[in-house]
């Protein structure tokens, strides 16, 4: 009888609501374009996992994806017109730095759901931890397709190479920093699809300090052949001609010309 009353108090145990991180001196940055049907869900994911301010940069959406994010509390900047991930991302800084002085570190999360927002402690974690630079490493033999993880070998040990460093995950775009990183950033960073090597690049050359943790990816869509092509060729030329600078001092200007070709994208798209 006792073993019975027993079973029925588990079957009706109340379980525990989650922990939810609450920092003032944190905020989220999420560019986003076209992406209404995955913005609610992500802010209210964030939401639930840390108290936050979270800025959405709305790149010039064609949806509702700007209405959709103010709808569920976030603070919405709005560009006139669409100028790419880089500029977005730039946008989001210089608001934290003119306008929250309180506010001393920032994660980047993309808009589409591709990144967890439950791993947004981890990164904060790190960061206070004296880290200058936070870096999200993918689990790439469970989470990642082969495309993408034949793609970031090759820009992972190029950069490597040319950088001096040892990581892990070159080209993820899960991202946290602190407010000194974020001066360096808002003055010199552009690029849409390159602009996570661009920021590490920049990062590497300040002499900040970096540092990864893993994060869980997930990848609902397949680009195209030829956009993935242009794609991974503009990434790893940019690593590439970046690379020779730093380790070499030698200019190779080779992107702009293969631009020209219609190779790779430009450096903004």
């Amino acid at each position: 009888m006792l073993f019975l009353i027993m079973e029925k108090i588990k079957i009706f145990k109340i379980s525990k609501p989650p922990i939810i991180l609450m920092v003032k001196d944190v905020a989220i940055i999420v560019p986003a374009y076209n992406e209404e049907e995955n913005i609610g869900d992500v802010i209210k994911r964030l939401r639930n996992s840390i108290k936050s301010k979270i800025i959405v940069i709305d790149d010039a959406s064609k949806d509702n994806t700007g209405k959709i994010a103010k709808k569920n509390g976030a603070l919405v900047i709005r560009h006139k017109e669409n100028k790419g991930k880089g500029e977005a991302l730039v946008t989001g800084f210089r608001e934290i730095l003119e306008n929250h002085p309180k506010i001393e570190y920032v994660v980047i999360i993309d808009a589409d759901s591709q990144y967890d927002p439950e791993d947004v402690p981890k990164l904060i974690d790190a960061l206070k931890k004296g880290n200058d630079y936070v870096v999200g490493a993918r689990y790439w033999k469970r989470d990642v397709p082969f495309r993408h993880r034949f793609a970031n070998f090759l820009w992972r040990k190029s950069f490597n190479f040319f950088f001096g460093t040892d990581l892990l995950d070159s080209n993820c775009g899960y991202i946290s920093m602190n407010r000194k990183a974020m001066k360096i950033l808002s003055k010199g960073i552009y690029g849409g699809y390159i602009i996570e090597n661009v920021m590490l690049s920049k990062v590497v050359e300040n002499n900040l300090k970096i540092k990864q943790v893993p994060v869980k990816v997930h990848y609902p869509e397949k680009r195209g052949g030829i956009t993935g092509i242009r794609f991974f060729l503009g990434n790893f030329i940019f690593i590439i001609e970046e690379g020779f600078k730093y380790r070499f001092g030698i200019e190779l200007k080779i992107y702009q010309r293969i631009v020209n070709t219609k190779f790779i994208f430009s450096k903004g798209g």
